[in-house]
């Protein structure tokens, strides 16, 4: 189960206050776009769109009283900074989380794919290899997801029809390329099996290839602390000795 922080539980009691706004027309664009971001980071079932704009719009009236003490206070570029950070901070959390999602998807989903293939080609059909993969396997961000996608084709939905909808309200690059191939292959009447080998050797290709690509980024990312953090400190631990004997020769 998933909370939200705390600070959030401190202003989601004053949230049905501002539902009369959030609702009007201005809003409505606004609303279904957080109400996507909120279901790709897996926070659907505790707050909706909606609820998340409204937070906001409390959080930020809440900035503008604190900007307001501040000015009052003599204390302007304190309160600006407060006001901005509070404003920010819900927005940068739920990008955060999305991403977070998304990563860990990334990374689980070549071996899914990878224990499909074994379990499709020993003879089993696709939802009978997806729940036993599932049974096995710790609950993490791919496992929800397809767990979900299980139950609602237990429910009666189609599989194509139930994997549009995972792709749609997941919305990670690999995971949506996966589910459009098996119902190409459904549609088509190729080989699953094969194809989820070919799906799940690109994928682990490309993982590779960007743990290179990030590798390389590493010695350019880390040139600017070296320059603010260190250069600075071994100049200081270098140098400071050398002025010290320098002052104590030219003072005797």
């Amino acid at each position: 189960r998933r909370s939200l922080p705390v600070f959030f539980k401190l202003f989601m009691p004053f949230v049905p206050n501002v539902r009369f706004i959030v609702r009007k027309e201005s809003f409505k664009r606004s609303v279904a776009m957080t109400d996507d971001k909120v279901t790709m980071a897996g926070y659907g079932h505790v707050l909706n769109g909606e609820s998340f704009v409204g937070l906001r719009l409390v959080i930020a009236f809440f900035s503008c009283g604190l900007l307001v003490l501040c000015l009052m206070a003599g204390r302007p570029i304190v309160g600006l900074l407060m006001a901005a950070c509070l404003c920010i901070y819900p927005q940068v959390w739920l990008t955060k989380k999305v991403n977070q999602r998304h990563m860990e998807i990334m990374k689980a989903l070549p071996n899914i794919l990878d224990l499909l293939t074994l379990s499709v080609e020993a003879g089993k059909d696709f939802l009978t290899s997806m729940r036993d993969i599932l049974v096995g396997r710790r609950m993490d961000a791919l496992a929800e997801e397809l767990g979900r996608t299980f139950k609602e084709i237990q429910l009666g939905k189609k599989r194509e029809d139930a994997l549009r909808d995972l792709a749609m309200r997941v919305r990670q690059s690999d995971l949506t390329s996966v589910c459009n191939a098996i119902i190409q292959a459904e549609e088509l009447g190729v080989s699953i099996g094969h194809l989820l080998r070919v799906q799940s050797e690109m994928l682990r290709n490309k993982r590779f290839t960007r743990a290179e690509k990030l590798a390389n980024e590493a010695p350019i990312k880390i040139l600017l602390p070296m320059i603010l953090f260190i250069f600075p400190a071994v100049f200081l631990v270098l140098m400071v000795p050398i002025a010290m004997q320098a002052s104590r020769f030219f003072t005797r």
